[in-house]
């Protein structure tokens, strides 16, 4: 198993657990970085509170872009999401602007009941949609934020098996180690 590597990054613990051997581990502080430079420069306020509503952040592979675990207070940034080239920094950067909502939501609020899982991830899509515009070469995030914000309530924040994710990352990267280059 590889080991876990830490970093600060714009005064954060990031823990970054690389698991496939084609990622450099360079590559990901550097896009994590200019991702948060994104959020810094264009959205202060949401830097702002990110940075104290934040415990750290982590990379690894997992079944989404990104999570919030509120027991730790991180943010997980996936692995393979942030060294991608076909997904720009300002998708990066407004993945980590939802999850720290999520964090914001948990810190003022605690835990939301399963009722109100849609309406906390509005909120979450409203602040992608707000950084998307705020950014340079933002479209695409507006693009994805507008859909989400159009979708029904079970769609929006569908119930995930997680068991299920989580084998279907095991089999992706299983074939990645069997694919030469």
């Amino acid at each position: 198993m590889p080991a876990v590597e830490a970093r600060v990054l714009h005064g954060l613990p990031v823990r970054i657990l690389n698991t496939r051997p084609e990622i450099h581990t360079e590559q990901v502080v550097r896009r994590l970085t200019a991702a948060l430079d994104l959020v810094a420069r264009h959205a202060p306020h949401c830097y702002r509170r990110l940075t104290g509503d934040l415990a750290g952040l982590v990379v690894e592979r997992f079944a989404c872009r990104g999570a919030f675990f509120p027991d730790s207070r991180e943010c997980l940034v996936e692995l393979t999401f942030t060294v991608n080239p076909r997904h720009g920094l300002p998708e990066i950067a407004a993945s980590i602007v939802h999850e720290a909502t999520h964090a914001r939501i948990a810190r003022w609020c605690g835990t939301q009941p399963p009722q109100d899982r849609a309406r906390e991830e509005r909120l979450c899509r409203r602040a992608e949609l707000d950084f998307g515009l705020a950014v340079p070469d933002g479209a695409i995030v507006v693009q994805r934020a507008r859909n989400s914000l159009a979708m029904s309530a079970q769609d929006v924040a569908p119930v995930v098996d997680w068991r299920e994710a989580a084998r279907r990352v095991a089999k992706g990267d299983a074939a990645a180690r069997r694919t030469p280059g």
